[in-house]
């Protein structure tokens, strides 16, 4: 069914193509900040558990880490 949807919206225009690509490149910058805020995140869950010291700050560590 999708291909004669496609047939008879024809081709895909050459303005359709390059805001798909728009959004594709726009995705994987999305993509590549969400790995770099999960980095940021763990590194700083990784030093707040290095300056745990009390019971009270473990348990709010852990969650955090949730």
């Amino acid at each position: 069914m999708a291909k004669a949807l496609f047939g008879h919206l024809g081709a895909p225009s050459a303005e359709h193509a390059h805001e798909t690509a728009v959004l594709r490149r726009r995705i994987g910058d999305l993509e590549n900040e969400v790995l770099r805020l999960k980095a940021e995140n763990d590194g700083l869950l990784a030093r707040l558990a290095e300056t745990a010291h009390d019971g009270d700050f473990a348990e709010l560590l852990e969650s955090a880490s949730r």
